[in-house]
């Protein structure tokens, strides 16, 4: 017979275990009709290795799939971030040279330098643009001095090229009647800008070329100097060896030229062959050398440089009456100048020098090749006119 402790430890240790196949026996007892019924409560059964397998895999892979989600979308946050960093900082650049061309262009000055209208005045016939450009000194007082600077700037009529046209200051021509001469009369083209300013230069330019001048811009000298300073000096190709007053020695070949020596640069016309047909090449070119060197790399890469640059123009440049900052920048922003050679740098025609009969050194006008040179402004066919007669 059994030990009963034994027993009751075996039966203890059975049911402590957590598992039994569903066909074992438990214990049974008999009731009063002998019919043998089981008495434990129904077993568990142990789960086989890949039902356990089963069991656990939902919980794990939900689990799983949630650190996946997750390191895929800080993936791609940090992947947006690499490519809105660099997008929002260009942005950023972008907007501040736009606020700062606005700026300058938004504050230049607006003076009365378009002439009225007067009979016979020519009407504008292409889409192109045609800006006389005026280069004087400011006297002492603030008040205009003389005009060393007399050049159109052609600007293309799908704004791809602009042609800087110089007429010599001393091009002897018709000057309408002014308050210092009361008549018609010939005198050099200079003159016209001394005896009634900027609307008496526009209206002579306009009566030698029959061509319409929708724009007029000033330019003070003191400026000039200012801003070739400014941007580190300009480089130009110098066609003649020479020495200027102020004991300023330009070599012929590429310089470069700022401050006072650039003023000296441009204003020289004594000791070059040409004389003023030299010294208005000079002027052109160290136009186009500013331009070149205010849209460069260099420049452009310099935040501080360049709204020194921008502020200083506005500073110097006076535009005239029918040029609202609007206007200004509608006409800069429309520009599509890709390259630098799409700048064009040339003069208006000359057969050569002569004496006026009051004994004046002038410039004589070319009557058959300005006539072509005035078609070819009115009708926008300034490249057909440069490639005619290349400079």
């Amino acid at each position: 017979m059994a030990d009963p402790a034994m027993l009751e430890e075996l039966s203890m240790r059975e049911s402590n275990f957590p598992f039994f196949d569903e066909d074992e026996d438990g214990p049974e007892s008999t009731d009063r009709a002998g019919t043998r019924t089981d008495t434990a409560p129904k077993r568990l059964q142990r789960p086989e290795p890949s039902e356990q397998a089963n069991y656990a895999a939902p919980r794990g892979s939900s689990r799983s799939s949630r650190g996946r989600k997750r390191r895929n979308r800080r993936a791609l946050w940090i992947a947006v971030a690499a490519l809105l960093i660099p997008v929002v900082l260009i942005a950023a650049v972008i907007g501040y040279y736009f606020s700062r061309v606005d700026s300058a262009l938004g504050g230049l000055e607006q003076d009365s330098l378009l002439p009225a209208p007067y009979e016979g005045q020519p009407v504008k016939t292409s889409e192109a643009l045609n800006v006389l450009l005026v280069g004087a000194d400011k006297n002492d007082d603030g008040s205009d001095g003389r005009s060393d600077v007399l050049m159109v700037a052609h600007v293309s009529g799908d704004r791809e090229n602009i042609y800087l046209v110089s007429f010599p200051r001393d091009l002897w021509v018709d000057v309408a009647e002014n308050q210092y001469v009361p008549r018609r009369a010939k005198a050099k083209i200079n003159a016209a800008y001394s005896w009634g300013r900027a609307p008496l230069a526009v209206r002579t330019v306009e009566e030698l070329t029959q061509t319409k001048i929708d724009h007029t811009a000033e330019i003070n000298f003191g400026g000039f100097v200012e801003m070739t300073e400014q941007l580190g000096g300009v480089t130009v190709e110098n066609k003649h060896a020479s020495t200027a007053p102020g004991g300023y020695t330009f070599p012929q070949g590429e310089i470069t030229v700022q401050g006072e020596e650039a003023l000296a640069f441009v204003r020289q016309r004594y000791g070059l062959p040409n004389g003023d047909l030299d010294r208005a090449e000079r002027q052109r070119a160290v136009l186009v050398g500013l331009i070149n060197k205010a849209t460069s790399p260099e420049t452009l890469a310099n935040p501080v440089k360049f709204g020194e640059m921008l502020d200083l123009l506005s500073q110097q440049v006076v535009v005239d009456q029918t040029l609202p900052s609007s206007e200004v920048k509608r006409l800069v922003y429309g520009l599509k100048i890709r390259e630098r050679s799409a700048v064009h740098s040339l003069q208006a025609p000359i057969t050569g020098f002569g004496t006026s009969s009051d004994g004046q050194s002038i410039a004589v006008v070319d009557e058959p090749q300005m006539a072509e040179l005035a078609e070819a402004l009115r009708d926008d066919r300034m490249a057909e006119y440069v490639a005619k007669y290349p400079s």
